[in-house]
């Protein structure tokens, strides 16, 4: 064999390598599809319409974000009593967000609320919170646990309900969860929760003024939680709230930044 025809026997050789790399490489579009977020939504209790905010939430953000794979769990029967979801085993590795709306208040179990709290600290799960999940297991031994996750302590809320106007802190005027605030809010109705206390790697990204107390109450913020990212807002009691344009964008900028996307 000739040194030309061996030349161009080795480029052949390399052309065809080549094409088989490229073609494994090459991948279907249901291969290179990115799989669906796989989301729960654990809900139910007492005192909300969670019937209905069940589907506003999971909709707004199926909208805003595209693929998410939902379970959600409605303990809907409103009395004070504990999600099994959480008494089963390793419950939170089949999801990659959990989104806690729930109103369990009287839940004095300490061991079964830090199982919560430990389940997202082992598996590293980010948290999406909302209104009356701050109210959640107030009665428990272990309640600081959970507040640690939740990032803000509150227990009780302002007698009269009302509209709000939500305003961004410096750091929220330039954070992309509460862009779609503006200057500042009205919600169209409200039920404004007073936080006792701001936990460490808290950051208040919105405030709405208390009456009653005089401050400016935390209403939106992210957290870090022994690794855990966390998004809340005690903003939510009321449907035609959570309907809005600025509550959506927010809770879906909330989404975002947990899962760091």
């Amino acid at each position: 064999m000739s040194a030309s025809i061996r030349t161009l026997f080795a480029a052949a050789l390399v052309l065809v390598a080549t094409g088989l790399v490229d073609a494994q490489d090459e991948k279907s579009p249901a291969q290179t599809a990115a799989k669906p977020i796989r989301a729960l939504m654990v809900t139910g209790g007492c005192c909300h319409d969670y019937e209905n905010q069940k589907q506003l939430i999971s909709e707004g953000l199926s909208a805003s974000i595209g693929d998410i794979e939902w379970t959600i769990c409605d303990y809907d029967d409103k009395r004070e009593t504990k999600a099994a979801i959480y008494e089963e085993d390793d419950w939170i590795s089949r999801f990659d967000i959990v989104i806690h709306n729930e109103c369990y208040g009287a839940v004095e179990d300490g061991d079964f609320v830090q199982s919560i709290v430990d389940a997202h600290v082992r598996s590293g799960v980010p948290a999406m919170v909302i209104h009356c999940s701050m109210h959640s297991y107030r009665a428990a031994p272990t309640a600081n646990s959970w507040r640690g996750l939740l990032g803000v302590t509150s227990r009780r809320h302002e007698k009269v309900k009302r509209s709000l106007k939500v305003v961004p802190t410096a750091e929220g005027k330039s954070d992309p969860i509460t862009a779609a605030l503006g200057d500042g809010w009205s919600t169209p109705n409200g039920e404004l929760y007073i936080i006792e206390n701001v936990w460490p790697n808290t950051n208040v990204l919105a405030t709405a003024h208390s009456d009653e107390t005089g401050n400016d109450e935390p209403v939106v913020w992210t957290n870090e939680y022994q690794g855990v990212r966390l998004f809340g807002t005690t903003l939510g009691h009321h449907n035609e709230t959570i309907q809005t344009e600025q509550w959506q964008s927010m809770v879906a900028g909330g989404w975002r930044w947990v899962l760091e996307k």
